[in-house]
């Protein structure tokens, strides 16, 4: 059974103080909330005193998630992260949002080896994937690119980001597709468009390993979703949860959106 899942990214939001209260209000608005996973990914320096301070508070439901690792244990890699630091602070890493992707030039080959970094450290990596070509103009709003993008970005960078990715393994991967005409637009995909890229997606892990990891593994989606518009994306069979940005920022909208999503 595939669990709802909801991902927080604060990305390079919060202070210490801030991401305290702000983990807390999510524990009490949602602790009555059922069936549902919150992962809270805050930046790296917030992830230890979280952990430390937050543990008993957050429970099971809740999980705390890094925004990235690197691809090696150790070594002389100035101001990087690795998976075997965070394996005893956190349970998911997020790998290759399309933020890293385009600001500090990830390529597929980069993010498939720290997809097997994160799995190797016992770790459950979000791996992300989305086409980068931009909307027409007359297309501005909800909507969505031609299929072209589709085939040539989205299935390419699933396949090379889980590259010698095992059948053992892949059950402890997430997928997130997020468009990158979304990701802070506020123009975020219909439901409908967003369940076909995902239906998309499952096929091709159908392809890639079989019929059983293709039904169990989890899909979400990304993009500019908020508390008024997550019911259009959780309501698709296809759709396992989402993947939120700034929204995830504001505690009473992202307890609404866990409440939405449960």
């Amino acid at each position: 059974m595939r669990i709802p899942t909801i991902v927080a990214n604060w990305k390079m939001n919060t202070n210490l103080a801030d991401a305290l209260i702000l983990a807390e209000s999510i524990k009490n608005g949602t602790e009555d909330l059922e069936n549902i996973e919150i992962v809270l990914c805050p930046p790296f320096v917030w992830l230890y005193p979280m952990a430390e301070k937050l543990e008993k508070i957050l429970g099971k439901k809740i999980k705390l998630g890094a925004q990235n690792a690197f691809w090696e244990n150790e070594g002389a890699y100035t101001g990087e992260i690795s998976p075997k630091m965070l394996k005893n602070l956190c349970e998911y890493v997020i790998v290759g949002h399309s933020e890293r992707r385009n600001h500090l030039k990830e390529t597929d080959e980069m993010i498939n080896e720290k997809v097997h970094a994160v799995l190797r450290s016992g770790l459950k990596p979000v791996v992300c994937v989305g086409e980068y070509k931009m909307m027409r103009e007359e297309k501005k709003g909800r909507g969505r690119p031609d299929k072209i993008a589709m085939s040539s970005n989205i299935l390419n960078q699933l396949k090379a980001s889980l590259e010698r990715v095992s059948k053992n393994m892949i059950s402890n991967v997430v997928i997130a597709y997020e468009p990158i005409w979304a990701i802070g637009t506020g123009h975020a995909a219909t439901g409908s468009y967003a369940a076909q890229i995902i239906n998309s997606i499952r096929e091709k892990i159908y392809k890639m390993y079989d019929w059983d990891t293709a039904t169990d593994i989890r899909i979400l989606y990304g993009g500019s979703v908020n508390a008024e518009n997550i019911s259009e994306f959780v309501r698709q069979p296809e759709i396992d949860g989402v993947l939120a940005g700034g929204a995830s920022l504001k505690a009473k909208e992202f307890v609404k959106m866990c409440q939405e999503m449960a």
